[in-house]
């Protein structure tokens, strides 16, 4: 029988006008603290960005959602985040604040396997 590994995902948002507090999902992150796993899938649709507000900086969003996944994945170059734990990462990343990308709160769950559980919730939440 295959072991269940206890994960927590959060869905990556993308708030066009931070006040009006409308948001689209363009990503998740999966974490396993057991198997020391952490995973972002994302992709973005810029003309939905463009639709909710003309003035978004697109490319800046991707810049900012390149450097999400390069902290969660531990990429030694991108700062003192991204050389903590995957604990600690996960924690710093999905930490409440106002800006124009947000993570929902962790929400936990089972499953057998990590990789194909994160290309699962990206498909059901993000695509």
């Amino acid at each position: 029988m295959q072991e269940k590994h206890l994960y927590e995902y959060s869905v990556i948002r993308v708030l066009p006008v931070v006040e009006r507090e409308e948001f689209i999902n363009v990503g998740i992150i999966l974490f396993c603290k057991k198997e020391a796993f952490i995973r972002v899938h994302y992709a973005l649709d810029s003309a939905k960005l463009v639709s909710f507000s003309k003035e978004i900086d697109v490319e800046q969003i991707e810049k900012n959602l390149q450097s999400l996944a390069k902290i969660a994945h531990g990429e030694k170059h991108c700062g003192p985040i991204a050389e903590l734990d995957v604990p600690s990462r996960f924690r710093w990343l999905t930490a409440v604040r106002s800006s124009a990308i947000q993570l929902s709160r962790p929400h936990p769950g089972m499953c057998n396997d990590l990789e194909k559980t994160a290309r699962r919730l990206f498909e059901e939440l993000v695509l």
